[in-house]
């Protein structure tokens, strides 16, 4: 037994999108043998445009019984039902997170039309309900409104049922190992079989072949299904979008950051907004007090005179300086990590020897400051090369740093003798140094815990 199911909705994705109508159709297979349909009141505003869409306005659902007092009818006619939408995980998605705001946990099995549509009638040049019921002779009356919606729907999936491999398509896609229903409407399922489990950066194309998000995982196709599962508005938007999807792969956490971050300069796709803005800027600096005693300190980026080290966000900034003041066991309150006027208690920093008690000489302090600053500049001048796995077991990748830029990175084969910088640079794929990649490269530095670090 089937529900078929339309919905028109207020609009705000599916954590705020509230049900303006609802009609459903139960189905046997042969013949409809019930049916219900409503107005709902969503108890907010409709948008405008919605009303232009649907011809549905705020008078119209006013006396309109609200999803609560609807629940129980919902819950009776679908029991037992397969649940069948064109791009259902949106109607889904809304009708579970209208039962969920009333506490009814809502769990059927799916079937969407489109996925159906596009595997028992392939070909189209578009999958819509509108151009898909012209393509195929069916009647749609009463256009973006819940009943005329579904009806189509129906005569829809009467012809899916009656294709000559309907019954083997419907067993796959009910298969609750088969992930039919988890996936964008518009995604051939053989696409997101051929996805590694592996780190790399994937991009989503919609049915143009325009890229429209590049992400980067240390597993590719479960980030990948982590998108779909995901229902924030953007993602729902990016996803029913989605009609392919391309991958390359990285080898490490690493590479798969560097290319990310290359790839969505390079391209600028619509979904990606982190990078594409310019950040706030940090900087660590050092200046001396009137009592002679030397300090490292952070600012934003315009309120620092002469710059030790830049950063792409304060966070970033912070954790290396408390690195910094670790290692050379320097004063929390004098690296400016602790704003207090007595000796410093920082709850992490137990190195200071004593300078803001009195125990350390001001010389011998800054003599280690100096040595902090001189550390800070010979990282930024020297040439430094780091190793990491490769795309597969026969080679190594590289990232290439020099005067404390980040210059490529490449890929080069394990039986290949390398004896020099000069032969490494004939494998690297330069690259812009940018305020993302100075921020992914620091991080790594910081943490060094999985990969080898080479100093030329």
């Amino acid at each position: 037994m089937y529900t078929v199911i339309d919905i028109e909705t207020t609009g705000n994705g599916i954590k705020g999108n509230k049900i303006t109508e609802i009609s459903i159709f139960k189905y046997d297979g042969e013949q409809i043998v019930d049916e219900f349909t409503s107005l709902v009141n969503p108890q907010c505003p409709i948008p405008y445009f919605i009303t232009g869409l649907t011809g549905i306005d705020d008078q119209m659902v006013q006396s309109a019984p609200t999803f609560h007092e609807i629940a129980d009818t919902i819950q009776n006619i679908t029991e037992g039902c397969i649940f069948v939408a064109h791009s259902v995980n949106f109607d889904y998605g809304v009708i579970k997170e209208e039962f969920r705001q009333v506490g009814i946990d809502f769990t059927r099995k799916k079937l969407c039309t489109v996925r159906l549509s596009r595997q028992l009638i392939p070909g189209l040049r578009s999958y819509s309900l509108g151009k898909l019921c012209s393509a195929v002779e069916i009647p749609l009356v009463d256009r973006h409104r819940a009943r005329g919606d579904a009806h189509a729907t129906v005569l829809l999936f009467e012809k899916l049922l009656k294709q000559p491999e309907s019954e083997e398509v419907f067993k796959k896609f009910l298969n609750a190992r088969s992930q039919e229903a988890t996936l964008p409407p518009h995604l051939p399922k053989s696409v997101f079989d051929n996805i590694p489990q592996q780190p790399g950066i994937y991009y989503f194309k919609n049915q143009k072949g325009d890229i429209i998000y590049v992400g980067k995982a240390i597993n590719i196709k479960k980030r990948v299904l982590g998108h779909f599962y995901d229902k924030k508005s953007k993602e729902i938007r990016m996803c029913n979008e989605t009609a392919n999807i391309d991958f390359k792969l990285a080898g490490s956490e690493l590479l798969a950051l560097l290319m990310e971050s290359a790839e969505i300069k390079r391209l600028f796709p619509p979904y990606n907004r982190a990078q594409k803005r310019m950040g706030r800027q940090y900087a660590i600096f050092a200046y001396e007090d009137r009592n002679g005693i030397m300090h490292l300190a952070f600012n934003t980026i315009k309120g620092v005179p002469s710059t030790l080290k830049i950063f792409h966000n304060q966070t970033t900034c912070r954790t290396y300086l408390e690195e910094i003041c670790k290692t050379f066991s320097l004063c929390p309150r004098y690296c400016h990590l602790q704003e207090t006027k007595a000796a410093c208690s920082h709850h992490e920093i137990n190195t200071c020897e004593g300078i803001c008690k009195g125990e350390e000489t001001i010389a011998d302090y800054n003599q280690k400051v100096k040595q902090a600053i001189d550390h800070m500049k010979m990282l930024a001048s020297e040439v430094r090369l780091i190793k990491e796995r490769g795309r597969n077991d026969n080679e190594n990748a590289v990232v290439l740093i020099a005067d404390g830029i980040y210059k490529g990175y490449g890929f080069i084969d394990t039986d290949i003798e390398i004896s020099s910088i000069e032969d490494v640079e004939a494998f690297i794929t330069p690259q812009k140094h940018t305020i993302e990649t100075e921020s992914i490269l620091t991080q790594y530095f910081l943490k060094q815990t999985t990969s080898t670090v080479l100093d030329a």
